[in-house]
C-alpha cells in the first residue's frame, strides 16, 4: 500500500543536475547486478551503504568520516544490546533504522517485523528502510503502507522518487512525513470533490430516466446506479490503461462527428459496454465478462437526453484516476453510495430514512481499508504462493527470458518447467470467499 499521493510527489521540485550527477553513480551500481546476486550479505553490506546511501542519495558513511557522518553501521540500539544494520541521524538524534539481507531472502515480510523491533528502540526514530540489495522498501512510523523499489530496474523517473524520498537532504528536512501528511490530506479533499460530482451526476441521471421512462422509480434507481457503476469502472479503467485512454472524451467525440440524427449518445455509450463485456480487436479493447457489462435489455432500452451523458460524464473523466483517485477513494465512494441509495429509495416510497438504522450501519457494510486487505491476503493466498515459489526456486531475479529459446541450457529448462508446474498448482488453486451480505 503506498504512501503518497503521485500528484503530491509530482509537484515537489528537486535540484535537477544533482539528481542527474547521482543517476550517473547509480550506473556503477548496475553494473555489479550479477555479482551483487551471488555475494554474501555481510561482505557487501558496507559497499551497499557506498554504492546507494553515500554515492547516490548523499548520505556520508562513519566508515567515510569519523567526524562528520550521518550513518553509522551496526549502531547498538538504545535500549538493548541489539543492533541494526545501519542507522540515519539528523542532528545526532537516529532518525531512521536499515536492516539488510542478502538476495537469498526472497519475501521482505520476514525481515518488517525485525526492522520496526529495532525502530522502536531508539525514541526519535520514524523511517525504516529494509531491502535485500534488489528490492527496497520504505516505511514511516508504521508497517501498514509502505513505497516499494527494485533497485535493478530503475528508470531515471523512478531514480527521481527514490532520491525525493531517501535522499539525506530530503530526510534532514523530513519531507517524507510532509509528503504523507499532505498526501492524506489531499486524499481527503479529492475523495470529497469526487463524491459531490458523482452524486450530482447520479441525481441528475436518475431525474432524466424517471422523465423520459415508464418503469417504477425503484427499478430505475437500480438501473441508474448499473450505469454510474460502469461509466466508473470505465473512467477508472481508461488512466489505468486497461481499455485506451480517453475512452468518454472518444465516445463523445464519435457522437458529434457522425452526426446521426437517428443515433443517440447512449448508444455510443452502449456499443463500448459490449465492447468490454465481449472484447473488441477493432476497439482495442480486452474481454472485462465479470458480470457488470454483461447484456441487460432494460437497462439497454433505457431512453436517455443526450445532454445528460455529455459534459457531466467528462467532468468526471477529467479526474486523474492513475494518480489522484486510488482504490481506497473509490471504496468510500461506493460505501457512501449504500446510504445515498436507501435515503433515495425511502424518498421514492414516502417513509422517513433513519441513517443510524440503514442497511450499512445495521449489517455492517464497510469498505475494507486497503491494508487490511493486504495483511488478509499477505498471510492466506499470499503465503501459499510466496511458499510454492520458494519451493520451486522461481524469484523475480530467475524470470529472464533464455539467451537462445531454440536452445536453452538445464538451468533455463528447469525454470521452464518449474513455472509451468507453478502456473497448473495456481490454475487449481480453490478460493473460498463467502460475503457476508451478498445483497449490499
Amino acid at each position: 500500500m503506498s504512501m503518497f499521493q503521485k500528484s503530491v510527489l509530482k509537484n515537489v521540485s528537486q535540484n535537477e543536475s544533482i539528481v542527474a550527477l547521482r543517476y550517473s553513480e547509480y550506473q556503477k551500481y548496475l553494473s555489479k547486478i550479477d555479482f551483487i546476486k551471488t555475494v554474501n550479505e555481510e561482505k557487501f553490506q558496507t559497499e551497499f551503504f557506498q554504492l546507494i546511501f553515500e554515492n547516490c542519495l548523499g548520505y556520508t558513511l562513519d566508515s567515510s568520516n569519523g567526524n562528520d557522518f550521518n550513518l553509522e553501521r551496526e549502531k547498538k540500539n538504545e535500549t538493548d544490546g541489539g543492533k541494526a544494520d545501519g542507522v540515519i541521524y539528523v542532528k545526532d538524534e537516529v532518525v531512521g533504522v536499515i536492516e539488510l539481507k542478502g538476495q537469498d531472502t526472497k519475501n521482505l515480510d520476514k525481515v518488517q517485523n525485525q526492522a520496526f523491533a529495532y525502530n522502536s528502540k531508539h525514541n526519535s526514530s520514524k523511517y525504516i528502510i529494509i531491502s535485500n540489495f534488489d528490492e527496497l522498501r520504505f516505511y514511516i512510523d508504521k508497517a501498514t503502507a509502505y513505497e516499494k523499489f527494485s533497485l535493478f530496474n530503475l528508470d531515471y523517473e523512478k531514480f527521481k522518487t527514490l532520491h525525493l524520498l531517501l535522499s539525506y537532504e530530503s530526510i534532514k528536512d523530513n519531507l517524507p512525513q510532509k509528503l504523507k501528511e499532505k498526501s492524506a490530506s489531499f486524499e481527503k479533499d479529492i475523495s470529497n470533490k469526487l463524491y459531490k460530482d458523482f452524486s450530482a451526476f447520479r441525481m441528475h441521471l436518475f431525474e432524466n430516466l424517471v422523465k423520459n421512462n415508464s418503469l417504477d422509480k425503484a427499478l430505475l434507481l437500480r438501473l441508474t446506479q448499473k450505469l454510474c457503476d460502469r461509466i466508473i469502472f470505465i473512467l477508472f479503467a481508461e488512466d489505468k490503461l486497461l481499455v485506451p485512454e480517453n475512452t468518454i472524451r472518444k465516445i463523445r467525440t464519435k457522437f458529434k462527428e457522425d452526426d446521426f440524427e437517428d443515433r443517440t449518445l447512449y448508444d455510443y455509450y452502449k456499443n463500448v459496454f459490449k465492447a468490454i463485456n465481449e472484447g473488441s480487436e477493432k476497439q482495442k479493447i480486452p474481454k472485462y465478462n465479470g458480470g457488470l457489462f454483461a447484456f441487460d435489455e432494460t437497462l439497454d432500452s433505457l431512453i436517455i437526453d443526450d445532454n445528460i451523458l455529455d459534459m457531466e460524464a467528462q467532468d468526471l473523466s477529467d479526474y486523474d484516476f492513475e494518480s489522484e483517485v486510488s482504490v481506497n477513494i473509490l471504496g468510500h465512494i461506493f460505501e457512501q453510495s449504500l446510504t445515498d441509495l436507501e435515503e433515495i429509495n425511502a424518498s421514492i416510497n414516502d417513509v422517513e430514512f433513519d441513517n443510524k438504522k440503514s442497511k450499512r450501519k445495521k449489517d455492517g457494510v464497510f469498505y475494507t481499508p486497503e491494508y487490511i486487505t493486504k495483511y488478509i491476503v499477505d498471510n492466506t493466498l499470499g503465503k501459499l504462493c510466496n511458499d510454492k515459489r520458494e519451493e520451486l526456486s522461481i524469484g523475480s531475479e530467475t524470470l529472464v527470458s533464455p539467451k537462445n529459446p531454440k536452445k536453452p541450457t538445464k538451468k533455463e529448462r528447469i525454470l521452464k518447467d518449474n513455472l509451468e508446474e507453478y502456473r497448473n498448482w495456481l490454475l487449481n488453486l480453490k478460493i473460498l470467499d463467502p460475503p457476508s451480505f451478498p445483497s449490499s
